[in-house]
């Protein structure tokens, strides 16, 4: 006897499980919805699994190991360090699990019906989910897609056992001795960084003018003193060609300064950005709109132009960030529920976990001054703070950008340690419509990083107390 493909009925579909769409289904379902999220993969996605937790884990597992070499400035010596990196992953390990769990549960303890297995639209109030066994109907008013997206395989370097993605490189068995990251990004230099504190000798190579696009010269030019100190090799202006594989090794060709070279390595780790997961789930059958990049066109609320379908996080333009889907999911699930939500950039931060760390929110002084502001910037540095020099960490800055009429503040940069954190404070200070004078008024722990964040408020104003 066959048992029919009876539909299962639903208010939300959430496709994809990652910080985008489990924010966006417990969100739903604190709303009053009752929500159905599915993915082929892990609970989590690519951010808690692939990502940005576990590479975050190594690098702090990078940051541990240079640190144990001691420090002969500060009298520190130490003799035989050494790295179980068998430990180090199974560690890695432990922060992955305890995070796609508790995420489980968070979804579980808000009554969100999880599946597992892939998602085909058939349309728009209708789509098949599929595992290795069976296929199940779901019936849905709203749906709101957060696929992600995947690594782009360059056609001369295809992913194997030595050519690696993110995903491979955060899962060796083994500290590399020698390994080539094509692509300057924030991929390729977080990791890069990590393996180079492990003593991995790094060779980047970068495509453009320089690493870290998008970031400041400025801010770059800080990493850049420290990756030299780590003995990374940078060529920019650099095009990858082609890799030969052995079975222990690479030789990878590229061209720069029109001369043709080769490097051998381990390993060669290509970060030349990532593609949105769009195809081969039926949006055709949708007929919603894509760009010539594969993302999709959304409104203010998140919306397709397919009424009922909602679409958030790396499948939309802007910029890849898990934070940015978790916000959009928010705003779509509450959109669904009637409520007047709308997506507003102004306050989104953007963060690379490189050494230091560098973090920007709202406008640049160059972009500030295109978007017709008449805007002024106030740089304190990092070296004029007592909790950075009794750290031995002291290279960077932080600059403030204010409109000069009423000191409104509307975008920060910080190059330094910590700046991952700190860059939430100025990321408040925008969204509530603060001033120089807010901050500066604000009295900050002494001594602490967070006095910088003071320290150029008052620069702003023009009353700085520790320096000219």
């Amino acid at each position: 006897m066959v048992v029919g493909d009876f539909p299962v009925e639903v208010d939300t579909l959430v496709v994809g499980a990652g910080p985008g769409g489990y924010v966006a289904a417990i969100r739903a379902a604190q709303l009053g919805q009752k929500v159905t999220i599915a993915d082929k993969g892990n609970l989590g996605g690519v951010c808690l699994n692939v990502g940005c937790i576990p590479s975050k884990a190594l690098i702090q597992a990078g940051h541990l190991t240079e640190k144990a070499h001691g420090n002969e400035e500060l009298g520190i010596k130490t003799e035989n360090v050494s790295v179980d990196f068998s430990k180090v992953q199974e560690w890695k390990g432990k922060v992955v699990n305890k995070l796609t769990s508790g995420v489980e549960g968070l979804l579980k303890g808000n009554k969100v019906d999880i599946v597992k297995g892939e998602v085909y639209f058939v349309d728009q109030n209708t789509a098949k989910i599929m595992d290795e066994k069976q296929s199940q109907t779901y019936k849905f008013n709203n749906c709101i897609i957060a696929t992600g997206s995947a690594p782009i395989e360059i056609p001369s370097f295809k992913f194997s056992d030595r050519v690696l993605d993110s995903t491979g490189a955060l899962n060796l068995k083994e500290i590399p001795k020698k390994m080539v990251v094509i692509g300057g990004g924030y991929i390729g230099t977080e990791l890069g960084s990590a393996y180079a504190n492990f003593g991995t000798e790094i060779t980047v190579l970068e495509g453009a003018k320089d690493i870290l696009g998008g970031f400041e010269k400025q801010m770059t030019q800080v990493v850049k003193k420290r990756l030299k100190k780590k003995a990374v090799t940078i060529i920019t202006e650099a095009m990858a060609k082609g890799v030969e594989e052995s079975k222990d090794g690479v030789k990878v060709t590229y061209e720069a300064k029109g001369k043709e070279e080769t490097i051998e390595a381990d390993y060669v780790l290509v970060t030349v950005g990532r593609r949105p997961n769009t195809q081969e789930i039926g949006l055709e059958q949708l007929g919603i709109e894509v760009d010539d990049k594969g993302l999709i066109k959304i409104d203010k609320q998140c919306r397709t132009n397919v009424p009922n379908i909602y679409a958030i996080g790396d499948i939309v333009p802007g910029m890849p960030l898990a934070h940015k889907a978790s916000y959009e999911g928010k705003v779509a699930a509450e959109a669904i529920s009637g409520e007047k939500a709308e997506i507003d950039y102004i306050g989104m931060p953007a963060v690379v976990f490189s050494d230091p760390e560098l973090a920007t929110v709202g406008l640049t002084e160059k972009a500030a001054k295109e978007a017709g502001y008449k805007a002024k910037a106030a740089k304190f540095p990092f070296a004029a703070n007592g909790r950075a020099l009794s750290l031995n960490d002291s290279d960077g800055f932080l600059k403030l950008i204010t409109r000069e009429e009423d000191g409104l503040v509307i975008g920060a940069q910080i190059a330094g340690p910590n700046a991952s954190d700190m860059i939430a404070e100025i990321g408040l200070a925008i969204e509530a419509g603060m001033t120089a004078e807010d901050i500066a008024l604000t009295v900050h722990a002494h001594p602490s990083l967070g006095e910088i964040t003071m320290e150029a408020a008052e620069k702003a104003l023009g009353m700085p107390i520790h320096t000219m």
